[in-house]
This record gives structure tokens, C-alpha cells and sequence, in this order.
């Protein structure tokens, strides 16, 4: 837990389950506490110097996220999605973000942030950094949420991204899933600098339709290999 221990210091004087949570989610979708991970209330709470009440808190609000599971005389565990779930992530994800890019007024856009999430993710594939491109392509749509100007919609697509992650955590071949969407998020940014708002939202609709045929594919692969083998 020596990594979880630098964490220690976000908490400030502070410390809260909001705090702690926050830090969780972030290793949550880091990796750090891959899907089927057991979470030690010792460890964790030791390592961010927190008491079990606040930690157990924590663990509730990241059970109501969908990131955590409670399982009878077991314990607490990062969830391991199904076809199901991840289909539903990526209808909210559809509902969301196409409506965002339909909402937007006049341009020119403030797309910046879009801008350097797609330099992000050429950097990170030019040294066979696969994660970090799925970590570039989540800025790429957290960004693109943002153009909506609203702390309730990036509240609710913070906790769809961090879901989402669990997905691509499982998934065998990340080069293959994500290296696709690094020249499809240029094109949706070239569409939104050009003042191409519908063809920005057509794009992205048949992009998400996309991902999620990958997605559940990588999905299908992997218990088909764990089929084979006994696992």
C-alpha cells in the first residue's frame, strides 16, 4: 500500500469520506485496485490514515457509484462488470454526450481541452503506452462533456468514466481497443473547430455504437479464452 500512503497528504487536516473517496476512485480507474480486487479495510485505512467508520463510508458511496460490491461475509470488492453493464454505460454515454454536442450554440467552440486530450494520446502511442491512451481518451470525453457548462452533468459522467474504466481494465488487448479512437477523436475535434456540430454528433453516435461492439467483443473473447482453458 506504499503507493495508496502518498495519498495521505489530499486528505489535509479535513479528512472526510468524500476525500477518501475521491482518492479511491481515482486508483479505481488508475488500475491500482484492478475489477475482483478484495479492498482491506486495514490496508487502506492504514496506508491513508483514516478510521474504519470513514473508510466503510467511503466504501458505501462507491458502492452507490457502481465502482464497489459488498459481498456477504466476504467483503468489499471492485466490481466486475457484465455484457449488461457495460451496454448500459454506453447508452448513458450515447443519452449524454450526443445531446451535449446537439446543445451546443454558435461557434466557434472552446474545444482546447479536447485539443490537448488528442495530443495526449498521440504522445502516450508513440511509446506503446496503451493505458495512458485510454487515459487520454477518457480526457477526450470528459472534455467533451464539459462543453455542456454543467457541474451536475460532469458529476454524473465522472462516475460513468470511472465505471467504464473497469471495463477496459479487463479487456486483453488494449492497443487493439483503443489505438482506433486516437485518428476518430481527431476527426470529432476537426468537426467541432470547423463548426460542424451535426456532423460532430453523427460521428460520435456512430463512435460510441463503435466502442461498444469492441468492447463486448474484447468481453466475449476473454470468457470464451476462460472457457478454454478452465477459468
Amino acid at each position: 500500500m506504499g503507493g495508496l500512503a502518498d495519498d495521505r497528504a489530499l486528505l489535509g487536516r479535513t479528512s472526510t469520506a468524500e476525500r477518501v473517496s475521491d482518492i479511491l476512485r481515482s486508483r479505481i480507474a488508475e488500475g491500482f485496485f484492478p475489477p475482483g480486487t478484495r479492498l482491506s479495510e486495514d490496508s487502506i485505512g492504514g496506508a491513508l490514515g483514516v478510521s474504519r467508520n470513514t473508510l466503510r463510508e467511503a466504501f458505501r458511496l462507491l458502492t452507490h457509484e457502481r465502482l464497489l460490491e459488498h459481498q456477504l461475509n466476504r467483503g468489499v470488492f471492485v466490481r466486475v462488470l457484465t455484457d449488461e453493464d457495460v451496454a448500459d454505460i454506453y447508452r448513458t454515454r450515447s443519452l449524454v454526450e450526443c445531446a451535449v454536442v446537439r446543445g451546443l450554440g454558435e461557434p466557434p467552440f472552446a474545444v482546447d481541452g479536447l485539443a490537448d486530450a488528442v495530443a495526449e494520446g498521440r504522445r502516450a502511442a508513440r511509446t506503446g503506452d496503451w493505458k495512458g491512451v485510454s487515459t487520454a481518451n477518457i480526457h477526450f470525453h470528459r472534455e467533451l462533456v464539459a462543453l455542456a457548462g454543467s457541474a451536475r452533468t460532469d458529476e454524473l459522467m465522472r462516475s460513468v468514466f470511472a465505471e467504464l474504466r473497469l471495463a477496459f481494465h479487463v479487456v486483453d488487448d488494449p492497443r487493439r481497443l483503443h489505438e482506433p479512437y486516437l485518428a476518430r477523436n481527431q476527426q470529432l475535434l476537426e468537426a467541432l473547430q470547423e463548426g460542424r456540430r451535426d456532423d460532430a454528433e453523427a460521428l460520435l453516435a456512430e463512435y460510441l455504437d463503435d466502442s461498444l461492439r469492441r468492447v463486448l467483443d474484447a468481453y466475449g473473447q476473454r470468457g470464451a479464452e476462460g472457457a478454454r482453458t478452465g477459468g
